[in-house]
């Protein structure tokens, strides 16, 4: 009898180590991601940067996104920014308890991440959210951010001061490589 329950005792466990070490199935992506999607290949783009007191600067540069998993935009960006080379790494994605797009984004001219959060309409097919960056001051600003794509092709990212002006500090126009 001893014999028999040590048996069942151990095919149990050692069914029980099979499904936990299966762990819980990986979460699908959903109808969020299809908007991460529209973002994913080579892009060339133009940024224009207006500073109060300065004439709009204008540089170009280059975007490279792919989708891990089928549920994160994984960004790459290389370019020159006053003379230097500049590059920035962000990873985008849909948080499902918050309802909204997520992101953090690093570059080679700051110490610190940022953070950005967005809803989609898809009345004006526009992804409008924040992002807190830092500010010249030392500080951090929360600025609104606006993504739209009039076509499959092209994209554009507007970043608009935290006194909410209408009009961007910076403006992204984006051409896909082909």
């Amino acid at each position: 009898m001893r014999a028999a329950a040590c048996l069942a005792a151990t095919l149990t466990l050692g069914l029980a180590a099979g499904v936990y070490a299966q762990g819980p199935p990986s979460p699908q992506p959903g109808p969020e991601h299809e908007i991460l999607k529209r973002d994913v290949g080579t892009w060339d783009a133009t940024v224009e940067m207006s500073m109060p007191g300065a004439p709009p600067m204008t540089m170009a540069g280059v975007e490279t996104s792919t989708l891990m998993a089928g549920r994160w935009l994984v960004t790459e960006w290389t370019s020159e920014m006053m003379g230097q080379p500049f590059e920035g790494h962000g990873v985008a994605g849909w948080d499902p308890a918050k309802e909204a797009y997520v992101s953090v984004w690093v570059d080679s001219m700051n110490t610190e991440f940022t953070f950005a959060e967005s809803t989609y309409d898809p009345e004006t097919d526009r992804l409008t959210g924040w992002m807190e960056m830092p500010d010249p001051m030392g500080g951090k600003s929360k600025v609104k951010t606006v993504e739209e794509w009039p076509d499959e092709d092209t994209r554009l990212v507007r970043i608009y001061g935290p006194d909410g002006g209408d009009e961007p500090f910076m403006s992204f126009t984006y051409a896909r490589r082909k």
